[in-house]
């Protein structure tokens, strides 16, 4: 593709911070119905938050939100979009930038859901669209019920295939198969949940790409939105045991160490100067290790 840089993709990166900033509205509005549903009046709470300019003269911010209630034990839904330069080693590894060419823009959406009944599958959720010389999207949703349900894997996994099967047969076996990868603890050799999706470097050599891929991230997010409420109502009212909140805490203790070791996500977002608390949200509210 021609080499581009992160300015010539302005109005690229204003409609997809838009869009996310809409999908976040539309999950947030689900997860306090349900809530409501529940006899809870948990809602989200909004911190904006400013990264610090660079010395590229760049920085933008976002915001993130926060609900802690009766079925959503603790839930975060973050939109940011930042921009500036990474540092020369930094650079190095990332897509289409290097030390003497070190600019870059990201904006995405990320989620996870930790959730306060063991039967109820936590979830993370993320959408991105990221520039340097090259322009990309990224993403993916995978499923980490710390009590499996067949039906409810299933289901999960179906809603994102219906997704990738609208844009191209080819993705999923692909993306579940890179989630399958992606999503494994090395040193506990097994795997984070029951998978879903990852995708990356879904390149933009134009506008016609861009329209396409864009589109194919719009229905992931719909995807999402989609199957994952259905989920938490199915489980919610499920009675559980001491023995079932024991199993999912030392799940949850898998979980951090995942997002801590291993995670490319929290490593950017560290790397990049973001808010400390919207990065690692992802930590649950409460695990145990043996």
């Amino acid at each position: 593709m021609t080499e581009t840089t992160p300015a010539d993709w302005t109005e690229a990166t204003a409609r997809a911070r838009a869009w996310f900033e809409s999908l976040r509205d539309r999950i947030c509005a689900a997860f306090e119905a349900i809530e409501r549903e529940a006899g809870s009046d948990a809602a989200f709470g909004y911190t904006p938050w400013a990264r610090e300019a660079d010395g590229s003269g760049e920085g933008g911010g976002g915001v993130q939100g926060l609900m802690k209630g009766k079925v959503f034990e603790k839930v975060g839904v973050n939109v940011s979009t930042v921009g500036g330069a990474f540092s020369p080693e930094f650079a190095r590894t990332i897509n289409g930038a290097d030390a003497e060419n070190p600019g870059f823009t990201a904006t995405g959406i990320s989620l996870v859901a930790h959730m306060a009944n063991p039967h109820v599958p936590a979830v993370h959720f993320n959408t991105r669209f990221l520039t340097t010389r090259k322009a990309w999207f990224g993403g993916g949703g995978d499923l980490n019920p710390p009590l499996p349900y067949d039906e409810d894997t299933a289901d999960f996994h179906a809603a994102f295939k219906a997704a990738c099967d609208a844009h191209d047969p080819a993705y999923y076996p692909r993306f579940k198969a890179w989630a399958d990868d992606y999503f494994y603890i090395p040193h506990r050799q097994v795997h984070r949940g029951v998978g879903g999706i990852f995708y990356d470097h879904l390149e933009c050599a134009d506008a016609a790409a861009f329209d396409a891929h864009f589109a194919f991230t719009r229905a992931v997010g719909e995807a999402f939105v989609d199957v994952f409420p259905r989920l938490v109502r199915r489980r919610m009212r499920h009675d559980w045991t001491p023995v079932d909140k024991a199993q999912q805490l030392a799940w949850r203790g898998r979980y951090a160490e995942f997002n801590l070791v291993y995670d490319r996500g929290t490593l950017f977002g560290l790397k990049t100067g973001g808010n400390i608390d919207a990065i690692l949200m992802s930590l649950p509210p409460e695990a145990t290790w043996a």
